[in-house]
C-alpha cells in the first residue's frame, strides 16, 4: 500500500489576489467573514525556493475564520515566478490551495512526490524555521496543496483568529499584525 501525507485534514483554502484590502473588503461585506488579520511578509521569510532553485518570496497575506475553515488571501509582491503566479495570473483573484499540516516534512514531500506533485516552492518562517510548501496538485485536483509544518506557536496563533471570528461583532474587520 502506498504511503499516505501525515495529515489528510485540510483547514485552510486560499485565494490569490491584486488586492489583498479590496479582496478583504468582498468578504467581509458579501459573506460576514472576519475579522482578518494581516501581514506584510517580505522579510518574515528566509530559505525560499522556487523549482528548486533560490528564489525570492515576498506577499501581504489576511486571514480570517469562517466556521471550521481558515480563509487565507494572499497578495504576490514578488517580481518573477512564484508558485501563486503559476496557476493566477497577474489581475485575476481566484482560489489557489489548500493547507494542511505536515507532521514529517521528509515523508510528507516523499509521498506528495512520489504521486507526481512536485514541491513547486518552499520557504521558511524566519523567527522559528519552520517549513512551509506549495505542491504542484494542479493536474490532480486543480489547485495546489500547501504543507505546513505543525508546530504549538502556529496552531495557538490560528486558535487567536478563530476564537476572534467567534465574537466578531463586525467592527475593527481589518487587524494589522507584525
Amino acid at each position: 500500500m502506498p504511503s499516505l501525507p501525515t495529515d489528510r485534514s485540510f483547514f485552510q483554502n486560499a485565494w490569490v489576489v491584486d488586492d489583498v484590502e479590496a479582496a478583504m473588503r468582498r468578504w467581509t461585506e458579501t459573506l460576514g467573514v472576519g475579522p482578518f488579520f494581516v501581514g506584510d511578509y517580505t522579510a518574515l521569510l528566509t530559505d525560499t525556493t522556487y523549482r528548486g532553485k533560490p528564489a525570492p518570496l515576498s506577499m501581504k497575506i489576511a486571514i480570517a475564520q469562517a466556521g471550521p475553515v481558515q480563509i487565507e488571501l494572499i497578495e504576490p509582491t514578488t517580481d518573477g515566478p512564484t508558485a501563486y503566479r503559476d496557476t493566477v495570473p497577474a489581475g485575476r483573484d481566484t482560489f489557489h490551495h489548500m493547507c494542511t499540516w505536515s507532521h514529517d516534512w521528509e515523508a510528507d514531500q516523499a509521498t506528495y512526490e512520489s504521486r507526481g506533485c512536485p514541491l513547486v516552492s518552499f520557504g521558511r518562517l524566519a523567527h522559528n524555521g519552520m517549513r512551509f510548501g506549495y505542491f504542484d496538485t494542479t493536474a490532480q485536483l486543480g489547485c495546489m496543496v500547501e504543507l505546513f509544518e505543525w508546530h504549538e506557536a502556529a496552531v495557538e496563533g490560528f486558535a487567536g483568529i478563530a476564537e476572534a471570528a467567534k465574537e466578531w461583532d463586525g467592527s475593527e474587520p481589518v487587524r494589522w499584525v507584525t
